[in-house]
């Protein structure tokens, strides 16, 4: 079986189990069209085209071959460059997955997405190892023989067993510290600002004239660059860290809205809904269920 020879799509899982995988194949420019950020771990593997990641507060332009490892709750987005189609599988792991490990394989497992570097580069010979792997696993989901669920649950874990390894013999990946475009830089620097200071009033106007950067400008590179608005950038740092409240503190709905930069509290409401699917109290009931079983 060649990855050719695949339907353009293959699926495994949802996002609400512990191993949740996704193959695509694209055609024409795609961009994704929602906020993006998730507990799971997600382990990104571009077949075939080029595309443009954004995670953290730095973009990449990332190619064929290109291995990308998404934390825990980073705020990411992909989007196209010059070309279009691609082909890419996309892992999700959440913590319930290692049910079952130790305390250490977990943690040797997980290791990789605590790098600074989220960005792997393979040479072809890994390269072709760890294709070996994706296609024994795109084949059982393809054929679904007796059986195929603890194929594709053990290969998953050998796909980050081969990183977790990977990662400790080259401790910093060649290529990893991409050089950035000076238009990229500035925005790397605004997105850092943005996470530092967002329980505060943030404007495009203030932004601009702090960044030396004019306001039309700006709000067109900054789209251009992280392929978030810049509103709604803020809005995804402001409700992420209302989500971590909502589940680690008994703080008021209010106390919270206000805490995370929010100056309207209706506002505060509908973003919240929008972003994570529920309203803020129907959340909080949610996260403490899971908590309590």
């Amino acid at each position: 079986m060649t990855i050719t020879s695949l339907p353009n799509i293959l699926r495994f899982g949802s996002i609400s189990e512990p191993l949740w995988i996704e193959f695509d194949r694209r055609i024409g420019y795609h961009s994704m069209d929602t906020t993006h950020y998730h507990r799971s771990y997600e382990f990104f593997y571009l077949y075939s085209g080029e595309r443009k990641f954004f995670i953290r507060d730095s973009v990449y332009p990332i190619q064929s071959g290109d291995l990308i490892l998404v934390n825990t709750n980073d705020v990411h987005r992909t989007s196209e460059l010059s070309q279009p189609n691609h082909e890419r599988i996309v892992l999700h792991y959440d913590l319930p997955f290692f049910d079952g490990l130790s305390q250490e394989e977990t943690q040797l497992l997980l290791s990789p997405f605590a790098s600074a570097h989220p960005i792997i580069k393979l040479n072809l010979q890994e390269r072709m190892q760890l294709e070996s792997l994706f296609e024994s696993l795109l084949r059982e989901l393809h054929e679904c023989p007796p059986g195929y669920q603890l194929h594709v649950r053990n290969t998953a874990v050998e796909l980050l067993l081969f990183t977790a390894r990977h990662v400790q013999r080259r401790k910093v990946q060649p290529g990893s510290e991409l050089e950035l475009t000076p238009v990229q830089q500035k925005i790397t620097d605004i997105v850092r600002h943005i996470n530092q200071h967002f329980r505060e009033p943030l404007l495009l106007d203030d932004l601009a004239k702090r960044f030396f950067i004019s306001k039309g400008h700006l709000s067109r590179v900054f789209k251009e660059v992280t392929g978030f608005g810049f509103s709604q950038y803020i809005n995804i740092t402001r409700i992420k860290e209302a989500e971590l409240l909502l589940k680690e503190t008994d703080w008021s709905i209010t106390q919270i809205s206000e805490h995370c930069g929010f100056e309207n509290f209706s506002h505060f409401g509908k973003m919240f809904k929008e972003l994570s699917g529920l309203p803020p109290r129907a959340y909080r009931k949610l996260e403490q269920h899971k908590i309590n079983g």
